[in-house]
């Protein structure tokens, strides 16, 4: 599999932004890797020499659905305080990770994120925190979360 095969899956009123952002993550050396999943392809953007994910395409019911893997997201809480409501409830729904109360039954790989939003302190889980629908109304936030994250990243 390969990003063409991948972009023949999505909703092609999304596939500017797919390009766009395969292309920005790919100049600022980001390594793209396709897979087969259940619900279709998955695509993940790794970053630096440990191959962390930045970003993730996955296929759900609902649709397209971007991940972002907001390790420092700290670094830029005023850009996750300008959400729009929807991405912060989604953000508020996601579970507490599992390593602040049990670390056991947490994934050793998972860091969970600590930050605060709209007053209140939120430990959550790594794989579900920034989990959004790609539609018209999150494109523009899922695009500045990865920069800032990428960004980041790259200043380390």
């Amino acid at each position: 599999m390969n990003f063409e095969d991948f972009l023949m899956e999505v909703d092609p009123q999304y596939h500017g932004f797919i390009r766009e952002i395969h292309e920005y993550l790919s100049e600022n050396g980001c390594t793209l890797k396709v897979t087969d999943a259940k619900s279709g392809c998955m695509v993940s953007y790794q970053y630096g020499k440990k191959k962390r994910v930045v970003l993730n395409f996955v296929f759900r019911k609902s649709g397209l659905q971007a991940r972002v893997y907001c390790g420092h997201v700290g670094q830029y809480l005023e850009t996750i305080e300008a959400l729009p409501d929807e991405m912060k409830k989604s953000i508020e729904k996601a579970p507490k990770c599992k390593r602040f109360e049990d670390p056991p039954k947490c994934s050793p790989k998972c860091i969970g994120y600590v930050f605060p939003l709209a007053g209140t302190h939120h430990q959550k889980c790594r794989y579900y925190s920034f989990f959004f629908e790609v539609n018209d109304g999150t494109i523009p936030h899922i695009r500045t979360l990865v920069k800032k994250e990428l960004s980041c990243r790259a200043a380390e």
